[in-house]
């Protein structure tokens, strides 16, 4: 099967602050469906895991929206983060009839062979957050490209640092990355590209674990983990956390052996809702994200869309009702490396993402 290659970008107005600029196209597709099936339209929204708050929060966009939209979204995870819960998953919803499914991968590899039956079953394919190889799946809606979001995550430490009298620019800065693992797509290639800019603008920075730390997105393990990093360098200046389960466990980990953010730098991806208590108690100053509700009810449209009898290519402009504009673009504006041959399916480009601090924190409930 030739690998798929679309990418939208939403270009309509969002409830965030920092706006990326987003390509255009000539022609707008009409929001309507082609297809009879219109309103009996079941879409199985999966996560990496269930309760953790970047997910469930996730779940309640998809569930307002598709509401007001007109189809079912049924939310069916497993407390357990692995490629085999989700393929359980995946194969179930296919058997039980569902028209869709929406994918957030914790393993592009493990799941591919079960996304694969899932198509040839007739089964629309999209993913959100966390993507799969191309071949297997319609559209991705992403929160950026990986060097937006490395970028991110960096300059967040930088600016965290600099808050609390280190010179960034000269310092040797030590540092460690701590997330879920390493077969997550969406963060190591954050991580990856957070080390090239790394690289090219603070040379003098020093990775003290080039390996990274996992906690394979477990509450309980990211403190643990987040205890041996503190243990393991006692003089570690930053800590980040490119995962939704690591960053409120790091943080947990350094309040256990009484520090704030005077002693260490911790940032990195999480709702706001997780963190605020932390910041409050002085434990980090900043951390990100972006609309998770818009971008899992994003993900649920567009499989929505296309199980509903229409086609996307690149260049289509689609209306999402209450939404905005979203623009098809290529593949190849996550991954360089992409199979840019078909047109037929690819990724959403969001173009908002927040830095959360104690000024503007409760301006957020999710």
């Amino acid at each position: 099967m030739r690998k798929k290659a679309v990418a939208l970008a939403l270009i309509g107005a969002m409830i965030f602050t920092t706006l990326v600029g987003c390509g255009s196209s000539n022609t707008t597709t009409d929001t309507s469906t082609n297809s009879s099936k219109k309103g009996n339209v079941t879409v199985t929204f999966i996560p990496k895991l269930t309760g953790n708050a970047f997910f469930e929060s996730a779940n309640k966009g998809a569930q307002k929206y598709s509401e007001e939209w007109g189809f079912k979204v049924d939310y069916e995870g497993d407390a357990n983060a692995s490629a085999a819960s989700q393929v359980s998953v995946i194969n179930k919803a296919v058997q039980q009839g569902t028209n869709a499914i929406c994918l957030s991968s914790v393993d592009a590899a493990g799941v591919k062979d079960a996304l694969k039956a899932a198509a040839d079953a007739g089964v629309t394919v999209t993913t959100w957050d966390s993507d799969v190889d191309s071949s297997v799946r319609k559209v991705m809606v992403s929160q950026g490209t990986p060097e937006q979001l490395g970028q991110m995550l960096v300059q967040m430490g930088y600016d965290s640092l600099k808050e609390r009298g280190k010179d960034p620019e000269k310092d040797a800065i030590k540092y460690c990355w701590h997330y879920s693992n390493a077969t997550v797509t969406d963060q190591n290639s954050w991580q990856v590209e957070g080390e090239k800019y790394i690289k090219s603008k603070y040379p003098n920075w020093q990775n003290v674990a080039p390996d990274n730390y996992y906690s394979n997105q477990d509450a309980e393990q990211a403190i643990s983990v987040g205890e041996s990093i503190l243990s393991a360098h006692s003089d570690i200046d930053l800590i980040i956390c490119n995962d939704s389960t690591a960053l409120p466990g790091q943080a947990q980990a350094a309040q256990n052996k009484g520090l704030t953010a005077k002693n260490v730098t911790i940032t990195g991806f999480a709702s706001p809702n997780s963190m605020k208590q932390y910041c409050n108690d002085g434990i980090l100053t900043r951390w990100g994200l972006w609309d998770c509700g818009i971008q899992g009810a994003m993900g649920c449209y567009m499989a929505y869309y296309i199980a509903s009898g229409n086609s996307v290519k690149v260049g289509d402009k689609i209306e999402i009702p209450t939404v905005g504009t979203v623009e098809v673009m290529p593949n190849s504006v996550l991954d360089p490396k992409a199979d840019d041959s078909d047109a037929s399916s690819g990724v959403v480009l969001l173009p908002e993402r927040t830095i959360f601090t104690k000024d503007n924190m409760n301006n957020y409930d999710f």
